[in-house]
C-alpha cells in the first residue's frame, strides 16, 4: 500500500492526499489544480497558516517576518534558497506579522525574523534571527532527524 501525506492547498484551502513517492513530481490540488509542492516560499494568510501548520503531514517551516524589518529583508532570499533545497522534505512559507498580529501573538513570536518548524500540528523547533540558507537547511534537517521524544518533550 502506498503511503500518502495530507497537504493543504494554499490557494483554495482544500485538503489533498498525495503519495509520498510523488512529492517531488509537483503534485497539484484536486480541487483548483494549483501546485502543492513547488520549492517556492508560500505567502500564508491566517486560514492557510492554521490549516497547514495544524493538519499537514509534511513538515512546514514558517518564516515570521515584517516588511519594515531590515534583517527580515536580508534573510528573504536566503530563505527562498533554503526552500528550494528542502523540497520535497518540507514546505516553506512566510507570514507577515504586521498583517497577522494575532498569529504571531499566539505563536509567541518575540522578535523577527523567526523560523518555526511544525510537524503534524506540533512545533518541533524554532530559530530566531537572520540566517544564511545553509544554516536554515541544517536547522531543519537536524530537527527532523531528532528522535520523536526529543522533539516533542
Amino acid at each position: 500500500m502506498t503511503e500518502t501525506v495530507k497537504l493543504t492547498c494554499t490557494t483554495c484551502g482544500q485538503a489533498n492526499r498525495v503519495p509520498r513517492s510523488r512529492l517531488a513530481d509537483h503534485p497539484k490540488c484536486g480541487n483548483c489544480g494549483d501546485a502543492l509542492v513547488t520549492g517556492q516560499v508560500i505567502e500564508f494568510d491566517t486560514a492557510t497558516h492554521d490549516k497547514a501548520t495544524r493538519y499537514d503531514e509534511l513538515p512546514v517551516l514558517v518564516n515570521y517576518w515584517a516588511p519594515w524589518c531590515g534583517p527580515c529583508r536580508i534573510m528573504a532570499p536566503e530563505f527562498a534558497k533554503a526552500a528550494k533545497q528542502l523540497t520535497p522534505l518540507v514546505r516553506c512559507g512566510k507570514l507577515n506579522t504586521e498583517d497577522h498580529p494575532e498569529i504571531s501573538a499566539r505563536a509567541g513570536i518575540r522578535g523577527i525574523p523567526a523560523l518555526i518548524l511544525y510537524q503534524r500540528g506540533h512545533e518541533v523547533a524554532r530559530l530566531s534571527g537572520a540566517r544564511p540558507a545553509a544554516e536554515i537547511e541544517s536547522f531543519v534537517r537536524a530537527n527532523l532527524s531528532a528522535p520523536k521524544e526529543a522533539r516533542f518533550g
